[in-house]
C-alpha cells in the first residue's frame, strides 16, 4: 500500500510539471501564426508545448525569465557557406566556408541553408562531415556545377549536369532544398537554363547568383522571363544590379518580376550589399523577401557580421521589427520549402532565439566600407535547439553560484 501511495505521489508530481523549461513574460513574435504579443512559451521534450498569456511556473520544471526580451522562432539563414574543412585553398569548398556551429548559434540561428558549396560531386561529402554533424539544422542548395563554387570549374559548361545534380538532390531529399548557380561569366545562358532544367527534373526552385553582369544576358531578362515562381534571385542591393532609372526609381521591371511570383534574397556577403542601393529601394519599398548573410570567412569579419547585423541594418532602415523577424524566420522556411521551421507552433521542434532590442548610438557598415548611423540593434541572448540551450550571452539559463551548495560539471 505505501509503494502505490508513493507511485501516486510520483505521478501527481509530473502530472503538475508537465514543461521541462518555460520561457515567461516575453515579447513572442510567430509571423506564421500571427502573434506579437507578451506570451509564455513551453517546451516540453525538445517540442513546443504550449504558448499562452500565462503559464504558471508551477507547471515547470525550470523557468526563465525573459520580460523585456523578444521571443522568436529560431532564426533561418538561407545563404550561407558552410562546406569547410576540405584542403581547397580560397574556395567556398574549402576555408572559405564555415563550419556552423561555430557561428551561427551565438547568432540566433538555428537553420542554414548552404548556398551551392557543394555540387553533385561534393553532396555525399558535405553531407557526412559537416550536416550530420552539425548541431545547427542544415540544409543545402545543390551546385548546377559538379564540383561546386571551386573557381575555375564554374567556368565549364561540361560540369553543368541537370540529370546529375536532380539525382543528387533526389538522393539527398531530405537536406537538399534546391539547385544553386553562381559566378558563371560566360555570355551564355547555359548555368541558368541548366540549372532551371535540373530543379524541374527534382520538383525544386532554383537560388541564381548572376555572377558576371555581360549584355548577351541581361539581368531584366533573368528575372522577368528566366527564373518561375518561387525561384530566387540573391544579393538584392549589390552595386551591379541595374536597381534604378533616371530619376531614381526602382526599375518597372523589378516589381514586374516580384508580381510574378519572383523572390529576392538579400545576400549580404563581403561584396553585395550597398547602402546607396539598400536605402532608397527600402525607401520606396523594394525589400527583400528573405534576410540573409551569404556567412564565410571574408563576410563574417567585414560589413556583413552576422544575421543579427544584417537584421539590424534592415531595422534602422525604417522595416518594422515584426517584418525583420518574419523575413528571417517563417518567410525564408516557405521559400526553401521546409516549413516545419520558423515557427512557435504546438509540436514544432523547439528552436527558439531570444533577442535583445538594445537601443544607443550604433554603427553599420557595407561592404565598401561605408557608415551608416543607427539607434537600434538586435543581440541573441539565449538560443535554444530543440529545447536545449545552445547559446546562453549572460547566463539567463543559469543559477547564481553563490547560492548553490555543491556543483560541478554538468551532467
Amino acid at each position: 500500500m505505501r509503494w502505490i501511495l508513493l507511485l501516486a505521489g510520483v505521478w501527481c508530481a509530473l502530472a503538475q510539471t508537465p514543461y521541462d523549461l518555460v520561457l515567461k513574460g516575453g515579447h513572442v513574435i510567430d509571423p506564421k501564426n500571427k502573434i506579437s504579443a507578451v506570451r509564455d512559451v513551453a517546451i516540453a521534450k525538445g517540442r513546443i508545448a504550449a504558448v499562452e498569456a500565462d503559464i504558471p511556473a508551477a507547471k515547470a520544471k525550470r523557468v526563465i525569465d525573459v520580460r523585456s526580451l523578444y521571443v522568436t522562432p529560431g532564426l533561418v539563414d538561407i545563404h550561407v557557406h558552410a562546406f569547410a574543412g576540405s584542403c581547397a585553398v580560397g574556395e567556398h569548398t574549402g576555408e572559405l566556408g564555415v563550419y556552423p556551429d561555430d557561428f551561427t548559434l551565438r547568432s540566433g540561428v538555428t537553420t542554414v541553408a548552404d548556398a551551392g558549396s557543394s555540387g553533385w560531386r561534393g553532396m555525399p561529402e558535405f553531407y557526412e562531415k559537416v550536416a550530420k554533424r552539425s548541431r545547427t539544422r542544415v540544409y543545402a542548395f545543390v551546385n548546377i556545377v559538379g564540383r561546386g563554387m571551386s573557381g575555375k570549374p564554374e567556368q565549364d559548361p561540361t560540369e553543368m549536369d541537370p540529370a546529375a545534380a536532380a539525382e543528387c538532390a533526389r538522393r539527398f531529399k531530405d537536406f537538399v532544398v534546391g539547385i544553386k548557380t553562381a559566378h558563371y561569366a560566360g555570355p551564355e545562358w547555359v548555368a541558368v537554363d541548366r540549372a532551371i532544367q535540373a530543379a524541374e527534373l527534382a520538383g525544386l526552385p532554383v537560388m541564381v547568383d548572376f555572377g558576371e553582369f555581360v549584355p548577351q544576358r541581361p539581368f531584366a531578362e533573368l528575372i522577368t522571363k528566366k527564373l518561375r515562381p518561387g525561384d530566387m534571385y540573391t544579393h538584392l542591393y549589390l552595386e551591379r544590379v541595374p536597381m534604378f532609372d533616371s530619376n531614381g526609381r526602382v526599375a518597372p521591371y523589378l516589381w514586374e518580376a516580384r508580381k510574378r511570383g519572383v523572390l529576392f534574397d538579400l545576400g549580404h556577403g563581403a561584396g553585395s550589399f550597398i547602402f546607396r542601393y539598400a536605402v532608397p529601394a527600402m525607401r520606396q519599398g523594394f525589400r527583400p523577401d528573405s534576410i540573409s548573410t551569404d556567412l564565410h570567412t571574408g563576410s563574417m569579419n567585414a560589413g556583413m557580421k552576422d544575421m543579427l547585423n544584417v537584421m539590424s541594418k534592415m531595422l534602422n532602415m525604417e522595416m518594422p521589427l515584426d517584418e525583420v523577424i518574419l523575413r528571417s524566420t517563417w518567410q525564408p522556411a516557405k521559400q526553401i520549402r521546409r516549413e516545419v521551421v520558423g515557427h512557435l507552433s504546438v509540436g514544432a521542434a523547439a528552436d527558439v532565439a531570444v533577442l535583445r532590442l538594445a537601443h544607443g548610438d550604433f554603427g553599420f557598415v557595407d561592404v565598401y566600407g561605408a557608415r551608416m548611423k543607427g539607434t537600434s540593434k538586435l543581440v541573441a541572448e539565449l538560443t535554444l535547439r530543440e529545447g536545449k540551450v545552445a547559446w546562453d550571452l549572460n547566463g539567463l539559463a543559469s543559477q547564481d553560484w553563490q547560492k548553490l551548495d555543491n556543483y560541478g560539471p554538468p551532467k
